[in-house]
């Protein structure tokens, strides 16, 4: 791989780890203050976009920091060994606060009865948010649904985490590179979505971080595709 691009793989990750602990010391003065204002801390509804974010963005990072441990051992791959940390290191940190804000909230950590992955995402007059594109429609498609293990849009099948704990060096480097496109794409749409109806400040602040920096990795990943003569997935 070029070194231009093994410096833009060390500064993508390198921001993505940052923008982690940025959030991470804004979710402890949230933690104690509330939403980080003087007035007294919000608390969503089971139902709400915040706790629906919370908990199914948490099932989501869960999935990216599987694969990256996958492909963590079965490359040698320098930058991809490098990306699949950070991965790794940054999403697992989010998950954890996610996961904290539902109890701090004092909040299941599923789903109300009868409500899907996703369902938090349906706005008052029954349809998504402004991001009508395909990943949205995909969205709708998948609510309250299991293809295969993928619980929400991006999220990789059984069938394709058996495939990528197969795999092997350039194999397996592809597969990953395709797959956390895949699951990036699905976590913006996601992160948007929250960022638009989320009511808590840090937990907005949050979402809008994750977009700038998985919006980035996109970019990186493309360009790693590109270098070993291959693509994102259509």
């Amino acid at each position: 791989m070029s070194a231009a691009l093994t410096r833009r793989t060390r500064w993508a990750v390198g921001s993505a780890v940052a923008v982690a602990l940025l959030f991470a010391g804004a979710a402890t003065v949230a933690s104690a203050r509330g939403d980080g204002a003087a007035s007294a801390p919000l608390t969503p509804a089971a139902d709400s976009a915040d706790a629906g974010f919370a908990r199914d963005m948490a099932v989501h990072h869960q999935q990216a920091v599987e694969m990256s441990f996958l492909v963590r051992d079965t490359t040698d791959d320098e930058d991809v060994r490098r990306l699949a940390y950070d991965i790794a290191n940054t999403q697992a940190n989010q998950r954890g606060m996610l996961l904290g804000w539902l109890d701090l909230w004092e909040l299941p950590k599923t789903a109300p009865e009868g409500q899907g992955p996703m369902a938090w995402m349906a706005d008052a007059h029954g349809g998504h948010s402004g991001h009508s594109g395909h990943d949205m429609q995909d969205m709708k498609g998948m609510e309250g649904m299991d293809h295969d293990g993928a619980l929400m849009p991006g999220m990789a099948t059984r069938t394709e985490l058996e495939r990528l704990r197969k795999a092997r060096g350039k194999q397996a480097e592809i597969l990953f590179l395709q797959l956390m496109t895949d699951h990036h794409k699905g976590g913006v749409a996601m992160a948007r979505g929250c960022a638009e109806q989320c009511a808590v400040a840090v937990e907005g602040r949050l979402a809008r971080g994750m977009v700038e920096a998985q919006q980035s990795e996109l970019d990186l990943m493309a360009d790693m595709l590109t270098a070993r003569g291959a693509a994102p997935r259509p």
